[in-house]
């Protein structure tokens, strides 16, 4: 398939050569971000997150509450391989999804894994009001979501790409430096 393109009055931009896929902690920003960032590249945005929901016709926290986690590793494993085939896109993924040695590789071959790196206090600042989190329904969240990303740091960190996130950027700040960081990168965007 050919590479997307990115458009401005007309003239063609940039191409996405390659699907980005955005990785991270839950709060760093992957579905905020993945959505300005298809926009500016001018092609589709894809959460698996809510394609998992689509395909099982449930939330998230309700396949984890039935199911378990295991099995909505297993969905969410089947969900990216079959995401990553399709056009270059900004796909952005759950927060576990990256610690499968099994996804990395996926991610590797057919795309770019964006780390959206972002510290604990401002990932607390984003999650602690919001009640769709199923893996921080624990009696002291905030510890929990400190343990996780503890753990899942030497994952994430695998990222090819990585951006940090600082609390004063907004929205359009951190998009645009994941395209300067993609564009760093060599491979991904082809300037047009």
């Amino acid at each position: 398939m050919p590479p997307a393109s990115a458009q401005t009055g007309g003239r063609v931009t940039t191409r996405l050569k390659k699907t980005v896929v955005l990785v991270g902690m839950m709060g760093a920003g992957k579905t905020a971000v993945g959505n300005a960032l298809a926009r500016a590249l001018g092609v589709p945005f894809v959460d698996s997150d809510d394609e998992i929901e689509k395909a099982a016709n449930m939330s998230v926290a309700e396949i984890f509450a039935r199911d378990g986690e295991p099995f909505f590793r297993q969905k969410e494993a089947q969900v990216l391989e079959r995401l990553l085939t399709g056009a270059p896109c900004v796909l952005s993924t759950g927060g576990g999804a990256y610690l499968s040695a099994d996804n990395r590789a996926a991610i590797a071959r057919s795309g770019v894994a964006v780390w959206l790196k972002a510290d604990l206090d401002l990932l607390w600042q984003r999650v602690r009001h919001k009640n769709t989190r199923p893996l921080l329904r624990t009696a002291d969240p905030k510890e929990t979501l400190r343990a996780l990303l503890e753990a899942r740091t030497p994952a994430y960190s695998q990222a090819e790409v990585t951006v940090e996130a600082h609390p004063s950027y907004s929205v359009d700040d951190m998009t645009q430096k994941v395209v300067a960081a993609l564009g760093d990168h060599g491979g991904i965007l082809e300037r047009t």
